[in-house]
């Protein structure tokens, strides 16, 4: 009820199931993002320790796969 009395409106389900998909997949996309942000930083932090340490070719080198 409301403060004069009255009854509140019905609430609209099938509108209130397409927020919660649609906030359900923009949490999905961020989480997604998120551990993709955190996996580059990590690739980064390990090229920059191994430089901080004075190595060389600390990159790392993308070899294609061999056919048979």
């Amino acid at each position: 009820m409301t403060a004069d009395g009255g009854k509140e409106p019905p609430e609209d389900e099938g509108n209130r199931h397409v927020e919660n998909a649609v906030l359900l997949g923009f949490l999905a996309v961020l989480a997604a993002a998120g551990v993709w942000l955190l996996s580059t930083m990590a690739d980064v932090r390990k090229v920059q320790d191994c430089a901080a340490q004075g190595r060389r070719n600390c990159a790392t080198i993308e070899v294609p796969d061999r056919t048979r």
